[in-house]
């Protein structure tokens, strides 16, 4: 907890921790919301059933807010909550989470930046959702996360993401994904190094991007039919 000191952190968690197991349902869709949590060790998976599909909404990290429903009076969970590890994060009621932002500005600039970058990727996947192509919208999802990178003077970008965020960023199943980024390996548009996603040539990625966009449009004026999540990709080796 980066905003508390030693011995407020050790109140807090103290009064408000709740620890976790890996595989633990911390809450459930459809529940009644009572608590908003900030995660504080491990990670938790954020889950929706969409057409009596399971679908993964995003993976959380430490300081991450999630359950924040809790914070509207009489409202109910909308996705469920799995914990991908062991952890513990801080459950807060309300007014307790009130009192807590009134206290800390910094803890109250933090959560507005994330529920502010949360809405940037909820436009994002908006967009993925409007391709047909699995393999366009695992493409998509690589350059978003590149160009949020910011480096300048090189073409090379190395990414830390699982194929369960990769997933959930997606909309496709974690296995729709792998094949993805194998087919782009083979292709020579990745890398994998160290369990690291390496893009050597942001260029040739974006117009790989731009040719499968196009077919997408293509495929896209001579089909009735929606999106379909769980196609292949094109072959871009």
């Amino acid at each position: 907890m980066q905003d508390f000191g030693a011995a407020e952190k050790e109140r807090l968690l103290a009064r408000f921790g709740r620890p976790f197991e890996k595989g633990d349902v911390i809450f459930r869709e459809g529940e009644q919301a009572t608590e908003a949590y900030l995660l504080q060790e491990g990670s938790v998976r954020l889950v929706k059933r969409v057409r009596a599909m399971e679908r993964s909404l995003m993976v959380l990290k430490p300081n991450d807010l999630f359950g924040e429903t809790a914070l509207v009076e009489g409202a109910v969970r909308t996705s469920t909550a799995i914990a991908l590890s062991d952890g513990v994060s801080l459950a807060l009621d309300p007014s307790t989470f009130r009192r807590l932002l009134e206290t800390s500005p910094a803890i109250s600039l933090r959560l507005v930046q994330q529920l502010v970058r949360r809405l940037s990727d909820a436009e994002d996947q908006i967009e993925i959702m409007m391709l047909r192509d699995s393999q366009a919208k695992v493409v998509s999802v690589l350059l978003k996360l590149a160009r949020a990178e910011q480096e300048p003077g090189t073409n090379t970008r190395i990414l830390e993401v699982s194929p369960m965020d990769l997933s959930s960023r997606a909309g496709l199943d974690v296995d729709t994904v792998k094949r993805g980024v194998h087919q782009l390996r083979e292709g020579r548009y990745v890398k994998i190094v160290d369990e690291r996603i390496e893009i050597p040539d942001m260029e040739a990625l974006t117009k790989l991007y731009a040719l499968l966009t196009l077919k997408d449009e293509i495929r896209g004026s001579h089909s009735s039919h929606p999106p379909d999540d769980r196609g292949e990709g094109e072959d871009v080796r």
